[in-house]
């Protein structure tokens, strides 16, 4: 329901803005949970066989899964406190009782690691006797116990159903806390693995084409085990672009993301990344550690909160540390008037998305970030929710003037550019997803990504100038045998590839040229 009209059904008024208005720039709608929900924004599932009334029917699922390959959510790791295994499990009854983490109270737990600084054990009066429910991420989500095989066949079941309706990637959600083991961090443990491998082998089965995608906010390389051996993850959320991406442009230099790139291991064959900048849960910074040093982040959140926005945190042994922004990516990175990262428009918001556009992988835009949405404050304060700064439902008549580009503002602008990208970039080659990538030396303040089609018929030389002011760059240097080159997303542009480019503030080109 990100997009709103009143007395329209939200699933339908997706399925009407994504037919009409972005079927040249997408191939695929990730819809967030639209299962009956008590909190977290459709996070914490009620009934996963279930839509939600409030927002549609099945029918109105299985009518957009004819438009557009469609993205579900496998909530894997937890439960909702108001869902029928729940009651069961108050009522000292099967099979709910069986269904959820329970551990003595004296339990040892201060090696787990988990995202939330609430209370792990959350005590529950039941006909039993009470209980003690294990909650990584607060009491209204209970976790499973996936160690039972009634748990993992009917979470197995549970994909079914979203395959039947039309899912073709299934995200699981939280996954890395799936598996519990007392005694361990219980995170990232072997029988987790073991799940998704599982998962995967039956996906390939039912049909071709199926995905399976994780999303675990961690450092870059226990986010890169959910690949495997190619046997894991079809495609990992790579957690570690958007801090470096962000802390690129807002410091306009570009060392740091550009040295992490050149070092980025290829996934396997049959994988590739998901790149994005932001989602419906902020901006995570965990995944730069190691990358970025401590007061690089630290310089990130306070960068955020001057700029109206809010941060969470996690435990670690030596105190709390940041976790992730919570702020719409426009007032993050859009004009702010006063700052040095930002221009007269909205063009170092575009640059950021334009160079995630152009990487190896799949490209992936939140919504809100599509429709340059701003901070939601009073919708954080009502729900006490830092999240929902960033998850600003878009009534769909401004949604629709953002796209038509009749908003008297540089949202419209900025999102016009945003699709140009989106819709040059299908049409390439050398854009595929498996198409070669080389990191080039240009200037610190420029990434220049090279990209080579599979077929070796077409090479892209992609600059990104992340800084606040013009730099020039020695074409011969990456054009040595050609007589044209050619700007793709401005092909009216004349360039001479033996001479000097002089690339703008927060400017993107996506260069190709006719050998000599």
């Amino acid at each position: 329901d990100s997009i709103v009209a009143p007395g329209r059904v939200p699933l339908q008024v997706l399925a009407g803005f994504v037919r009409d208005h972005l079927r040249g720039a997408f191939s695929t709608v990730h819809v967030l949970p639209f299962f009956p929900y008590s909190s977290d924004r459709g996070f914490s599932v009620i009934d996963h066989r279930r839509v939600d009334p409030e927002l549609g029917s099945w029918g109105d699922i299985d009518a957009l899964a004819d438009e557009v390959d469609l993205m579900v959510d496998l909530v894997c790791n937890h439960a909702s406190a108001s869902s029928a295994w729940f009651a069961q499990l108050v009522a000292d009854e099967e099979p709910g009782r069986s269904m959820f983490m329970t551990v003595p109270a004296d339990t040892d737990t201060t090696a787990v690691v988990r995202p939330r600084t609430t209370p792990l054990l959350y005590p529950v009066e039941t006909a039993g006797g009470v209980r003690h429910l294990w909650c990584t991420f607060g009491p209204d989500q209970i976790d499973l116990d996936v160690a039972n095989p009634d748990v993992l066949v009917e979470l197995t079941r549970t994909i079914g159903v979203l395959v039947d309706h039309g899912a073709r990637f299934i995200r699981l959600d939280a996954v890395a806390y799936m598996g519990k083991q007392v005694g361990t961090s219980c995170i990232h443990l072997p029988q987790t693995h073991e799940i998704v491998r599982l998962w995967h082998t039956l996906l390939e089965h039912r049909r071709q084409h199926l995905a399976i995608v994780t999303e675990t906010n961690v450092p870059d390389a226990e986010n890169r085990s959910y690949f495997g051996a190619g046997d894991e993850a079809h495609v990992i959320y790579n957690f570690s672009l958007p801090p470096l991406v962000i802390d690129a442009v807002l410091r306009g230099s570009a060392a740091s993301l550009v040295a992490w790139l050149r070092d980025l291991p290829a996934p396997p064959a049959g994988c590739t990344l998901l790149n994005f900048l932001s989602s419906h849960d902020g901006i995570g910074v965990r995944p730069a550690e190691g990358i970025l040093d401590t007061a690089r982040i630290d310089e990130l959140v306070e960068v955020c909160e001057r700029r109206g926005g809010l941060h969470g945190t996690y435990a670690t042994p030596d105190g709390h540390r940041p976790y992730e922004l919570n702020i719409a990516l426009w007032d993050l990175l859009a004009p702010t008037p006063g700052t040095p990262a930002s221009g007269a428009s909205g063009d170092a918001f575009v640059c950021a998305h334009v160079l995630m556009i152009g990487l190896a992988g799949v490209p992936a835009i939140y919504v809100n970030s599509l429709l340059a949405a701003g901070n939601d404050r009073d919708a954080a304060e009502a729900s006490g929710v830092r999240r929902d700064i960033s998850r600003r439902r878009i009534p769909l008549d401004e949604a629709l003037g953002v796209v038509a580009g009749t908003s008297a503002d540089d949202r419209a602008a900025a999102t016009t550019a945003l699709l140009r990208a989106l819709e040059v970039r299908r049409r390439q080659p050398a854009f595929h997803p498996d198409a070669a990538q080389r990191i080039l030396d240009v200037d610190d303040r420029v990434v220049a990504v090279e990209r080579v089609s599979i077929d070796r018929t077409q090479r892209i030389v992609a600059l990104h100038n992340v800084s606040a002011g013009p730099v020039e760059i020695d074409l011969d240097r990456l054009f040595t045998d050609a007589d044209t080159a050619v700007d793709l997303l401005d092909p009216g542009l004349a360039i001479d590839p033996a001479g000097p480019l002089v690339v703008g503030a927060h400017r993107c080109q996506w260069l190709t040229a006719t050998p000599r």
